[in-house]
C-alpha cells in the first residue's frame, strides 16, 4: 500500500513541476530566460535549444541579450524566435541580438491569465487523474488479497489528502502568477 501511494505522490509532483515549467513561458512584461526555454535553433541540421547555442542574459528588466557562442548562427537564432511566436521583435546587431520585452497592454494582461489558468486547469486534471489510478491500484490490491479492506481504506484517505494538498498548491502557484501578470 506504501509503494502505491508513494508512487501517486511522485505523479501528482510531476503535474506541478510542469504546471512550474509551462507557467515560466507565460510572458509578464519582465524579461525572463524562461521564455525561451521552447526556443530550438537550427544547429547544422539538428533542433538544438537556444541555451546550448548561446549565452543568453538579462542586462535590464525589459531586454534579454543572446550571444552566439558561433556569430554564424545569428541569422538561425534570429529566425528561430520570430517562428518560435513568442511576440517578441529580435534585434540583431551581428555579434548579438537584443530581444526587448515589451510590457504587455492590459488586455493582453488578461488573456495571459487566462492561459495560465488553461495550464493550472490541466494541472488540476492531471492530479485527479493520478488520484484514479491511485485508487484503482489500491482496491486491486484489496482485491487481489495483497493488503486489507482497511489498509485500503487507510490507502484511499491518503491518496485523497494528497490530491487536496496538490490541487491547493496549485491554486497557490496560480494565485502567485496572476498576481506578477497583473502588476503593472
Amino acid at each position: 500500500m506504501r509503494e502505491a501511494v508513494k508512487t501517486t505522490k511522485a505523479h501528482m509532483d510531476k503535474a506541478v513541476e510542469v504546471l512550474r515549467d509551462e507557467l515560466k513561458t507565460v510572458r509578464t512584461g519582465r524579461a525572463s530566460l524562461g521564455l525561451l526555454d521552447g526556443v530550438r535553433v537550427d544547429y547544422y541540421g539538428t533542433p538544438t535549444p537556444l541555451n546550448q547555442v548561446a549565452n543568453l542574459s538579462v542586462p535590464e528588466p525589459t531586454l534579454i541579450v543572446i550571444q552566439p557562442w558561433d556569430p554564424t548562427l545569428i541569422s538561425a537564432i534570429d529566425h528561430a524566435i520570430q517562428k518560435a511566436n513568442l511576440g517578441l521583435n529580435p534585434m540583431n546587431d551581428g555579434k548579438a541580438i537584443k530581444l526587448p520585452v515589451p510590457s504587455p497592454t492590459q488586455e493582453r494582461r488578461k488573456e495571459l491569465v487566462k492561459v495560465a489558468h488553461e495550464y493550472a486547469e490541466r494541472a488540476r486534471t492531471a492530479v485527479r487523474n493520478v488520484r484514479r489510478d491511485g485508487n484503482e491500484d489500491l482496491r486491486k490490491l484489496e482485491k487481489d488479497k495483497k493488503i486489507s479492506e482497511d489498509d485500503m481504506h487507510h490507502g484511499l484517505d491518503e491518496v485523497q489528502k494528497l490530491t487536496d494538498e496538490h490541487i491547493k498548491h496549485i491554486g497557490d502557484i496560480l494565485a502567485a502568477k496572476e498576481k506578477e501578470i497583473m502588476e503593472v
